[in-house]
């Protein structure tokens, strides 16, 4: 479903992508991680059409996203900071991005899940970050898409809407969903993620499941595994 071949972006004298290929043909939790700099936010960004690579192909339903922007109907983005305007409130907002994106969407039940009722006539700028945070999940659930890409989703959320987060990623796994996420919670990605896609210098230093690079590394976690990426 998204094909990435010799992808390469550069930042001036640095290369941030180097030559990256790889395939995800099918539905699941593809955890994308790596240190700071490693490329994972810029891959996202080339992904969702807002950095233009000087190199390669990506293809979404074998369509070449360079020429055509109709594949971002497909996907829902939940970034790691949700940046809205102070001034309008939870209702304004998700009225405002289901007119953007022209597509059918159903926020009631999500609104109610995370307890969201009484804050729709309040002004975002007036919300805690983890009430903001859970705006930012109805907006990125409330549309059919097939791929979802979570760029650190648990900023901010309590432990009962961290569960209710958990069982709509679970949700969209069984629909047959691709999920890109990035999480520095180790915990996290060691519960959900069929697949760990490990990026260092633009590169791809291990793609495969946990059990793989458990093996690999000999690693008694993820964490250790990971460690143990970083030190060969």
């Amino acid at each position: 479903m998204i094909s990435i071949t010799n992808l390469q972006k550069s930042f001036g004298k640095l290369t941030v992508l180097d030559d990256l290929n790889f395939n995800l043909n099918k539905g699941g939790i593809y955890a994308i991680l790596g240190p700071n700099g490693s490329g994972k936010t810029t891959f996202l960004k080339v992904l969702l059409g807002m950095v233009i690579p000087e190199k390669g192909t990506v293809l979404f339903d074998n369509e070449d996203i360079s020429k055509s922007t109709s594949y971002r109907q497909k996907l829902g983005y939940l970034p790691q900071i949700a940046r809205f305007p102070d001034n309008i409130t939870v209702n304004e907002i998700i009225n405002m991005i289901i007119d953007i994106r022209q597509q059918p969407a159903e926020p009631k039940p999500l609104i109610s899940l995370f307890g969201l009722e009484s804050f729709l006539d309040k002004k975002l700028g007036n919300l805690s970050g983890g009430t903001r945070q859970k705006v930012n999940i109805v907006l990125t659930f409330m549309f059919e898409t097939t791929v979802l890409i979570l760029d650190e989703p648990t900023a901010g959320l309590d432990p009962v809407s961290l569960i209710k987060l958990k069982e709509l990623i679970a949700k969209a796994k069984a629909q047959g969903k691709i999920i890109l996420i990035t999480s520095h919670i180790m915990s996290l990605v060691e519960e959900l993620a069929d697949e760990i896609i490990f990026l260092l210098e633009g590169n791809i230093h291990f793609k495969g499941s946990l059990g793989e690079l458990k093996e690999q590394t000999k690693g008694k976690d993820l964490e250790h595994a990971i460690a143990s990426l970083l030190q060969s």
